[in-house]
């Protein structure tokens, strides 16, 4: 499908359409929440929720016999508010640390919804059938009034995370100070863990159980590489979240059988790995890059450490010639020694008299006194020299 094709099937095919601006809400809300889970080191705790809300859609089926989306997301969050709260409990009034309460409320409360969805599977009534789509998601059967709850809940979601922005912003990074300035933390904990619980459970029918912890993780760990603002995390978090949704609902059409879910879980995996990759801060290639910067710096103070030494032979250091091979002596017979000269020649504090012989210049013998001054020249002549 050419490019022209796929904005035409995005603005004019009414199940495209449809899904990707479910997924892409859904993107956008659980991007931005899950930026304080991420930053709170709980990122488990999306996993916790999705799983614990699992019971909560086969009772809300059980009770009611609908299987209307918001009876079941409305199920589905209370389930998985209930298990959040059991886990803030086990915490606080036991010994066991906050990833044991997760992993042992992620189990034992998906546990139960696999034998409530078993029991209800197994009940002589034609309107339990496509529950279990709930544990890896079926977006393909996303309709407009679901699109609009994502929409209209997931908005109000992001406009209490607004109204709280302060406090949350303290719960994040200093509680004990939003302690000492007498805000109630821990309500401010469980307004933010409910949040959290909303963002997930309108994305259970898209994506999953199994996979929606993926969609709260994943753009904030992706915006985390950008940038060091909370602020703009979230709003890059939001953003990648979208493009995750509506990329993955892309890429499943253009397939046959290729299910959206999954697909947009690795549409936003993908945005995480090329963040983690070239980010120009906290990136793979930039950490390399600066590395290397680091690493020639030494080596050229090394060999302009040496050259002044060579020149404090002489009465006039300045201008005076020293061949490569002695340098090479000096430095253990580094091969690098050329390349290190040809960037103190680039930084006008060396230059090549004739072939093979170098010498410092005016700029480079200040260069050389001031880093014996600091100190630095001593220590990086050493690890120049052992390099």
């Amino acid at each position: 499908m050419s490019d022209g094709g796929i904005l035409h099937a995005l603005l004019f095919d009414y199940t495209l359409r449809t899904v990707a601006l479910g997924a892409g809400a859904l993107g956008a809300v659980a991007g931005a929440l899950g930026c304080f889970a991420v930053l709170r080191r709980q990122s488990l705790l999306g996993d916790a929720i999705s799983h614990a809300a699992l019971p909560g859609i086969g009772l809300a089926f059980l009770l009611t016999g609908s299987r209307a989306t918001p009876v079941l997301v409305l199920g589905a969050a209370l389930a998985g508010w209930i298990g959040t709260l059991f886990v803030m409990a086990i915490v606080r009034y036991s010994r066991l640390p906050e990833d044991s309460a997760l992993g042992i409320i992620l189990s034992v409360f998906f546990g139960i919804g696999l034998v409530i969805l078993t029991f209800v599977q197994r009940r002589p009534l034609a309107a339990q059938a496509g529950l279990e789509t709930f544990l890896f998601g079926q977006a393909a059967t996303l309709l407009v009034r679901d699109v609009i709850l994502i929409a209209g809940v997931g908005g109000i979601a992001l406009l209490l995370l607004a109204l709280f922005w302060k406090e949350f912003k303290l719960l994040s990074f200093d509680p004990e100070f939003g302690h000492s300035m007498g805000f109630a933390m821990t309500r401010v904990d469980v307004l933010l863990t409910t949040l959290l619980v909303v963002g997930i459970v309108l994305g259970l029918q898209t994506v999953g159980v199994v996979l929606m912890s993926a969609m709260v993780v994943a753009p904030a760990a992706a915006a985390r590489q950008w940038t060091d603002s909370l602020s703009i995390m979230v709003i890059l978090a939001g953003g990648l979240g979208a493009l995750a949704g509506v990329g993955g609902a892309v890429v499943s059409a253009t397939g046959d059988g290729i299910p959206t879910g999954p697909i947009i879980v690795l549409v936003a995996s993908a945005l995480v790995a090329l963040s983690l990759a070239v980010a120009p801060e906290r990136g793979l290639l930039a950490g390399a890059f600066r590395r290397l910067k680091v690493r020639r710096r030494v080596r050229s103070d090394a060999v302009l450490a040496h050259l002044y030494a060579l020149a404090k032979e002489h009465p006039d250091p300045v201008g005076r010639p020293h061949a490569v091979s002695v340098l090479e002596v000096m430095t253990r017979g580094d091969t690098g020694i050329r390349k290190s000269l040809v960037h103190l020649e680039r930084r006008g504090w060396a230059r090549e008299v004739s072939q093979g012989e170098w010498a410092l210049t005016d700029t480079g013998l200040d260069r050389a006194h001031d880093l014996l001054r600091t100190g630095v020249l001593e220590e990086e002549v050493g690890e120049g020299a052992g390099s």
